[in-house]
């Protein structure tokens, strides 16, 4: 696999592991995909109630959580290390401003169009920019405003499609829709992006994600113009990852048929692992009477059946009873537990095969 160059970066392997919250993917994976040459990425998402011993403000706990994680990482990897927040959390400005003061390589930005990202860089930041769209018109937009607002252009951009694990930024009838696939988007985007790299003279590689899960995948899906990846689900089973040995076990025993759409509180489908929790929300059986952390800027208490932060902290920790696992379409596929190391000897064994047909 030809290596990527973001700005300064040299990543060998042009995969970068997707961010998973809450709590699948911290230092831990980050760091062991770091040290195979790929970008290991550091979720933010809900790290105020993994580090409640630090502080029982929540937003104060994020912010402490993020320092403690980003740090981890740097012990264990000299690797490129990045940093994902979603632009719906209500603390998304903390988490982004504490990613650059940690002097994260990379900050992955989607859920939501991150108009302002460039504004939290300051004089001598290292941080590289790269927002997650699912359109090209939302690449575009993306472009123009921060060229227009900013003077900056996005280091990379990766497009999720409706393939990939949790949320969704589309439609529920898009999700199943040709007009909406990876392999459609790909293309459009790749040449919307040409148009500021030729006007601009630089350069905008894009990571497609969203459904990879072989070296197969990933050279057809650089044959349709991306420059690498983002992969999510094929990491959840590694020894690395940071979830809890029964999450893991819940994408190994899971069936195609498993895996489905649901509507999330935060007013977007998402792609998870039936639970018995599910199924009980489903049936009318949960209520929300409070919300504890105003996490999500989307979330309404008052139409909300369950808080999803607690839902996806208790899957985390293994209890299905009370929580869910979000997954990609390809979740069924995990049959063991690997070391991330022969994950990516067998992505490179496989993107060879591909490529000498």
């Amino acid at each position: 696999m030809k290596g990527l160059r973001i700005g300064n970066l040299a990543i060998a392997v042009p995969v970068f592991q997707g961010g998973m919250g809450v709590g699948i993917s911290l230092s831990g994976l980050a760091a062991a995909v770091a040290n195979e040459g790929g970008v290991g990425v550091i979720s933010s998402a809900g790290l105020g109630l993994l580090y409640r011993k630090l502080s029982e403000n929540y937003l104060e706990a994020s912010i402490l959580g993020l320092k403690e994680e980003i740090r981890k990482a740097r012990k264990k990897t000299i690797g490129v290390i990045g940093v994902n927040v979603m632009v719906a959390m209500t603390n998304f400005a903390d988490m982004i401003r504490t990613s650059i003061s940690e002097k994260v390589d990379i900050i992955i930005a989607g859920a939501g169009l991150p108009l302002d990202l460039p504004s939290f860089l300051k004089k001598g930041s290292v941080t590289k920019l790269i927002p997650i769209v699912s359109s090209a018109r939302a690449a575009k937009i993306i472009c123009e405003k921060w060229k227009t607002n900013y003077d900056y252009l996005p280091d990379a951009v990766i497009v999720e499609g409706p393939k990939a694990g949790g949320h969704l930024g589309f439609k529920e009838e898009q999700i199943n829709d040709g007009n909406y696939s990876l392999e459609k988007l790909v293309p459009e985007i790749a040449d919307e992006l040409k148009l500021f790299e030729d006007k601009f003279n630089t350069k905008i590689p894009l990571i497609a994600a969203g459904g990879i899960y072989t070296g197969k995948d990933i050279h057809e899906i650089m044959e349709l113009g991306a420059a690498g990846v983002q992969m999510a689900t094929r990491f959840v089973t590694t020894d690395e990852c940071d979830a809890s040995p029964a999450f893991k076990q819940t994408y190994i025993d899971a069936e195609e048929k498993d895996i489905e759409i649901i509507k999330s509180p935060v007013g977007m489908p998402g792609r998870a692992i039936i639970s018995s929790f599910i199924d009980k929300v489903r049936a009318g059986k949960k209520q929300l009477r409070k919300c504890p952390f105003k996490c999500i800027k989307t979330c309404d208490i008052s139409k909300s059946p369950y808080c999803i932060i607690i839902a996806l902290i208790n899957a985390f920790k293994g209890n299905f009873e009370n929580g869910y696992a979000f997954a990609g379409s390809n979740a069924f596929r995990a049959t063991k537990i690997s070391s991330v190391k022969e994950i990516f000897q067998s992505l490179r064994k496989e993107y060879k095969e591909s490529k000498n047909l």
